[in-house]
């Protein structure tokens, strides 16, 4: 007997939505939903008057035409097509990997005719569910998972991993959440790593979140680092030093207790800032309680220890504006090899920070490449280098996101490569000489 075409319908949706709910789990990174948790009581699609640009149109790269660049810099496209990439590392040979946590591998690429321009593709590694953080050193390509850390290297120059090592498995450390991204950085001998708020303003200060955390080159000698920390994506060595730094991205609907959530947004388009900060040894950041400059949130204010935690904050380096959503950064040094195009001598010591944007905002806002001066190791200004927004040119009109820049790293010849997610591509910041730059 044939059933009605309404209940065969919705035996079919009883079949597929698991599948469904499965995917969209697995290909996190590649849906354009935001990266933060909307409280309850919130709209599921927050208030924005802008769009993101559609990547089946037009030519791969047609984009970049259309970004904002400071003058004295130039943008071309690295690499055309990697839907989904995220995070970049260079290796000591000029090898540029990219992971992608969406099809859990790590791609490996290289130029190798010196345009520019990394002709050359593999998958270096695969199989690898939220593979986030990367890190080269010691002749390891380091990868972070949301739930593991690992290295892996290739040894016969083929550019995929032939030798690939768990060093702390899954099942040792926390995973998932809100706020799902490890970051990962290996020094000489000590793996530093974390995992953000698995919501969007949590008090986990009884769980390994939101905190950094130390350990040996073998995954052993577990350390606290320093806490206190909302979501930080990538942690660097300012060079030259032994200081920890990273951005942590501020928290969404921070006006949300006095009843804002959407349309009037007074407190929160302004609030809180995303942070720049130096991470000390048994530092405290502030996290969940305090943000910005020692600024107490309203969930807390009721807290008999308030004073006493705000005594004990680390006050950010640097505050980037609210909801830029400031991903990952990379110090500019001065390179051994460079080429036309390198970042000058002035650049050396700043940094160059990749903003995604937020929806948390009234107006579209990030989406950017954004240099932050350094004066005697210590943040004085910033400038916007490119920005990936293209206003409307209707007054009210909605503006067109073109790219979300997601990380970014100094290539061998003193260049910036950065990466998105949204479209999927590398992107190469250059610098014009000042004689060309008329």
């Amino acid at each position: 007997m044939r059933q009605p075409a309404a209940q065969t319908i919705a035996s079919l949706l009883l079949l597929i939505m698991p599948a469904l709910a499965q995917a969209s789990a697995v290909f996190p990174s590649e849906s354009v939903a935001s990266e933060h948790v909307i409280p309850p009581g919130a709209a599921s699609t927050p208030p924005t008057n802008a769009r993101t640009i559609d990547d089946s149109a037009g030519r791969p790269g047609d984009e970049a035409a259309n970004f904002t660049v400071r003058d004295g810099y130039a943008v071309s496209v690295a690499v055309e097509t990697v839907p989904g990439a995220r995070f970049l590392a260079f290796d000591d040979s000029g090898t540029l990997f990219v992971s992608r946590p969406g099809r859990g591998d790590v791609l490996a690429f290289r130029d190798e005719d010196g345009d520019g321009k990394y002709e050359r593709r593999e998958v270096f590694i695969s199989g690898r569910p939220k593979v986030h953080g990367l890190c080269f050193s010691g002749g390891f390509l380091w990868f972070a998972t949301s739930g593991a850390i690992g290295k892996a290297r290739d040894t016969d120059q083929n550019l995929r991993a032939d030798e690939i090592t768990d060093i702390i498995p899954d099942g040792q450390l926390p995973q998932g959440g809100g706020h799902w991204y490890r970051s990962l950085l290996v020094t000489n001998d000590t793996i530093y790593t974390s995992i953000g708020d698995s919501g969007n303003i949590s008090d986990q200060e009884e769980t390994e979140r939101q905190k950094i955390w130390a350990f040996g080159l073998d995954g052993t000698g577990k350390r606290l680092f320093a806490s206190g920390i909302r979501n930080n994506e990538e942690l660097l060595m300012r060079p030259g030093t032994q200081e920890l730094w990273g951005v942590d991205h501020g928290g969404d609907w921070f006006g949300a207790p006095l009843g804002e959530f959407q349309g009037n947004q007074a407190i929160t388009d302004l609030n809180p800032p995303d942070e720049f900060n130096r991470y000390i040894e048994n530092g405290f950041y502030g996290h969940p309680f305090l943000t910005g400059n020692r600024v107490p949130r309203f969930e807390h204010r009721e807290r008999s220890d308030l004073l006493e935690l705000a005594a004990k904050t680390i006050a950010p380096e640097w505050n980037i504006p609210a909801h830029w959503a400031a991903n990952a950064f990379c110090f500019i040094e001065t390179s051994p090899r460079p080429g036309p195009g390198a970042m000058p001598a002035d650049h050396t010591g700043d940094a160059f920070v990749a903003c995604r944007g937020s929806w948390n905002s009234t107006k579209p806002v990030g989406y950017c490449i954004a240099r932050v001066l350094f004066d005697q190791g210590r943040p004085y200004g910033q400038l916007t280098i490119v920005s990936t927004l293209q206003e409307s040119e209707k007054p009210g009109g909605p503006s067109v996101v073109l790219a979300r820049p997601v990380d970014c790293v100094q290539a061998p010849d003193g260049t910036v490569l950065f990466s998105s997610d949204q479209p999927g591509r590398i992107y190469r910041v250059s610098r014009i000489p000042a004689n060309e730059n008329k």
